[in-house]
């Protein structure tokens, strides 16, 4: 089913909007860990319109206003760090009918970026190869881009709207290796706070992993634990996952998602960030986003951007 797009003047209308910091657009204090408002994190992009993990997809959602982009991340055959959900490129790629399946599928690790470049983008859901009144500023825009080239569509879209933007990367598979690379990009393309980067991993002894190499690396950046269920977070012990991680990133619909999951986390010192908020139509998204806001949730994974600050709009007038 295709999800009508917003019009042109609802998106300009939120985009300049959000263009101030959060912390301007706050009138009142939050119930979110710091009281200041959540942060809408664009998951993959827009990616509810165009596909998934490219710059144009990037590019859309800090347009619409979004606070960070979220890429996930892949290391090629080759050793670079490619947006890519999935280990294999067959579900948004058309790399099924360039190249002849290697060991089996067609996995991001057994491909060069020289390959992978060659590659068209298959809209998934209700994405589309274009969106009504946006023009994508970028060189090949619908191509599986690197982590460099993200950075630097960032680095030019902060320079042009004058706010930052936060990047918050996924560690996929890849172990040590992709967490040492991971951190050399960043550090090498200036982010040496955590003011704007959140790196976010699955598996335990990957954030555990970048917790060390970036305490030796003099790094600080925001680290996530991420799981399917609230319950499970709990079992492992709020306080010690403070102990290696900055936050939680939790499914909305898992086990033992709550207010007073999120509160607790809050008072082990976590944030709690919510994944994913994928209903397109408004009238159903708009009540959903206002519930998890209203528990004190402190950032919303969306693949529609604009309904989550549409949602934050109108919960910030009511505190």
């Amino acid at each position: 089913m295709h999800t009508p797009s917003p019009s042109r003047r609802t998106v300009m209308a939120l985009a300049a909007a959000s263009w101030l910091p959060v912390q301007a657009r706050s009138r009142a204090a939050w119930p979110t860990r710091d009281g200041q408002a959540p942060l809408v994190i664009a998951h993959r992009g827009a990616s509810g319109y165009l596909p998934e993990h490219t710059l144009a997809a990037y590019e859309l959602a800090v347009r619409m206003g979004a606070d960070c982009i979220e890429p996930d991340l892949h290391l090629t055959r080759d050793g670079q760090l490619v947006a890519m959900h999935d280990a294999t490129l067959d579900r948004t790629t058309d790399a099924a009918t360039r190249f002849p399946a290697r060991n089996g599928g067609w996995h991001v690790a057994d491909f060069s970026l020289e390959e992978i470049r060659t590659l068209a983008m298959r809209p998934q859901g209700t994405a589309r190869l274009a969106h009504a009144g946006f023009k994508p500023s970028a060189a090949q825009p619908l191509r599986v881009p690197t982590l460099e080239e993200i950075v630097l569509l960032l680095r030019r879209l902060e320079a042009e709207g004058a706010r930052p933007i936060g990047l918050y990367p996924e560690a996929k598979q890849g172990g040590p290796r992709l967490a040492s690379h991971l951190l050399n990009v960043l550090s090498a393309a200036g982010y040496v706070g955590s003011d704007k980067v959140f790196i976010q991993s699955f598996d335990v002894d990957t954030v555990r992993n970048l917790k060390r190499r970036q305490d030796a690396m003099g790094l600080a950046y925001r680290l996530v634990l991420l799981n399917g269920s609230a319950n499970r977070l709990l079992a492992m012990d709020l306080a010690r996952v403070a102990g290696f991680a900055s936050g939680v990133g939790v499914n909305i619909r898992g086990d033992g998602m709550s207010r007073s999951f999120i509160e607790m986390a809050h008072a082990a010192g976590l944030t709690v960030h919510g994944y994913t908020f994928n209903e397109a139509r408004p009238a159903a998204a708009l009540p959903e986003y206002r519930k998890f806001m209203g528990w004190g949730m402190d950032g919303v994974f969306s693949n529609y951007p604009d309904l989550a600050l549409q949602a934050r709009a109108v919960e910030s007038r009511l505190l």
